[in-house]
C-alpha cells in the first residue's frame, strides 16, 4: 500500500504553494497579536497598581466607584473569581510568592475561593502558569530551588528577543 504524504507536502506537491504563504502570514500576526496581548496585561496590571498605591495614600474615596471595581477593591456582593483572586495576591505581593504561599494568601483573605477546589494547590498552580502564559506573571526559580511567580508589572521587563531564564519544573 502507498503511503500518504502529509496535508502540507500534499499541498506543495500540488502546486498549491499559496496556502502555506497564508498559513505563515497567520502565524506571524498571531504571534504579533499574542506579543500586544502580554504587553497590554503587563499595562493593565503597573496602572492597577499605581491606582491601588494611590488610593492606599488618599483612601478609596479619591477612586470614583467604577474604578474601584476595576482596581478590585470594590466589593460588589460576590467573591472575586479564582484567577482573579491569583492575580490579587500576586500585584500585592512585595517579592515572588510560591504556589503555598498564594494558596495561603486566598485562604486568608477570601476562603470561599477555595471550598469547591479538590486540590487547591494544583489550581493555583495551573492558574499561576496560565498568567505567566499571558503575560502577566513571570516564573522564577529560588535559592531553594522551587518555583515562585511574580508580577511582571513591578520588575524590569527582558528587552525583545532576550532569552527567558529557564525555571526548574519540580515544584
Amino acid at each position: 500500500m502507498e503511503s500518504q504524504p502529509s496535508a502540507i507536502g500534499t499541498v506543495t506537491s500540488n502546486g498549491n504553494g499559496h496556502v502555506q504563504e497564508v498559513v505563515r502570514q497567520a502565524h506571524e500576526e498571531l504571534r504579533q497579536l499574542l506579543q500586544q496581548r502580554a504587553e497590554v496585561m503587563r499595562r493593565i496590571g503597573t496602572i492597577k497598581q499605581t491606582i491601588a498605591g494611590l488610593a492606599n495614600l488618599f483612601g478609596d474615596s479619591v477612586l470614583s466607584d467604577e474604578l474601584l471595581e476595576l482596581v478590585d477593591r470594590k466589593s460588589n456582593g460576590r467573591q472575586p473569581g479564582f484567577t482573579k483572586a491569583c492575580r490579587m495576591i500576586l500585584m500585592d505581593a512585595k517579592h515572588a510568592l510560591s504556589a503555598r504561599e498564594v494558596c495561603d494568601q486566598i485562604k486568608k483573605r477570601m476562603p470561599p475561593i477555595l471550598e469547591h477546589h479538590k486540590d487547591p494547590m494544583a489550581s493555583v498552580t495551573t492558574v499561576l502558569n496560565r498568567l505567566v502564559a499571558y503575560g502577566e506573571a513571570q516564573a522564577v526559580a529560588l535559592d531553594n530551588g522551587r518555583r515562585a511567580w511574580r508580577w511582571v508589572a513591578s520588575e524590569p521587563e527582558l528587552a525583545p528577543g532576550s532569552p527567558v531564564p529557564a525555571v526548574p519544573t519540580s515544584q
